[in-house]
């Protein structure tokens, strides 16, 4: 991992590539422009590139990351050498972990103006750049989907670097747009969330390689895959669905429990009459953990008959 250090008179440095005793970092989510837009890795190693509209994303996040008191950044277009295959594919694996470690977590909309310094509303829905935050072009995107799960720390900021809140603050807003439920969007374990869940979280983002829709996905699911571009969104879905049921089905990962895992009381009935010898019947008949129960009774007159109980 490569981060970003601005130093006065010297302009944006990279760090080298760091395997061990990463600093503390801020880390940069944003909606890509055209490519001949943003700063590369080239024009950061070259010392150019401070002409191109993205330039102004880069001394953003430096600015804010002084605020608070970081000295280094991440920003995807720039900290990673994209004409280095291997790069990328450590890159596109380790992304969600980045954005997770991160300190802090910056979204830049390019698409949101806040014509001049506002005080904090109290209801953020009333806010005269609500609108534009709704309509936001960076919650359609693939990638951004994970950027805003990750980060424990996710502030939102419009095109002239004005705060607008966070993901705790704007979270009813956030849940609106997305259709993704608070809780979702403040937990640290994805993973209680059901498969298809979180499938569903991504149905209608977009991204610029068909491939990526799937990929975008690895962190959300916490499984590794070798991208394989050029054969389309369908066979990476089918190589991400495949890791997730494999996942699912390696030692020590945790299973459907035997037992109930909700119990609702009731009080206790001084006629109930206890059927300890029906009770034992039924459980050797059905007592397979995972399996499913069907006790066949007339209702209400304390009658089961053993032989109807069928293991699923």
């Amino acid at each position: 991992m490569r981060l970003l250090k601005y130093a006065d008179g010297e302009g944006f440095r990279l760090t080298e590539d760091l395997k061990a005793g990463i600093p503390s970092y801020a880390i940069l989510s944003h909606r890509w422009g055209p490519d001949t837009d943003e700063v590369s890795y080239k024009d950061i190693v070259d010392r150019v590139g401070d002409a191109k509209v993205g330039y102004k994303k880069l001394e953003f996040c430096a600015k804010q990351a002084r605020r608070n008191g970081l000295q280094h950044f991440w920003v995807d277009t720039c900290c990673i050498d994209k004409s280095d295959p291997i790069e990328v594919q450590i890159s596109i694996n380790s992304m969600f972990r980045w954005y997770r470690d991160a300190t802090r977590c910056y979204v830049y909309l390019s698409d949101v103006s806040v014509a001049h310094e506002q005080k904090p509303h109290g209801d953020p829905s009333e806010a005269p750049w609500m609108s534009a935050f709704r309509e936001s072009r960076w919650f359609t995107r693939g990638w951004t989907l994970q950027e805003l799960l990750a980060p424990a720390s996710v502030e939102f900021f419009s095109n002239n670097g004005q705060r607008l809140g966070d993901k705790k603050s704007l979270g009813q807003q956030i849940h609106e747009i997305t259709g993704i439920g608070i809780p979702a969007l403040r937990s640290n374990q994805l993973s209680q969330f059901d498969v298809e869940e979180r499938f569903r979280w991504a149905e209608k983002r977009e991204t610029k390689y068909e491939e990526d829709w799937a990929y975008c996905l690895l962190g959300i699911f916490g499984v590794f895959i070798v991208p394989n571009y050029g054969k389309g969104k369908d066979y990476a879905i089918r190589q991400l669905r495949r890791e997730i049921d494999e996942l699912s089905e390696r030692p020590g990962r945790p299973q459907n429990q035997p037992n109930p895992s909700i119990i609702i009381p009731f009080g206790r009935d001084e006629d109930f009459v206890k059927r300890p010898a029906l009770l034992s019947q039924i459980s050797q008949k059905c007592g397979r953990p995972g399996s499913r129960t069907a006790i066949i009774g007339l209702g209400g007159v304390g009658y089961i008959d053993p032989s109807g109980a069928h293991k699923g």
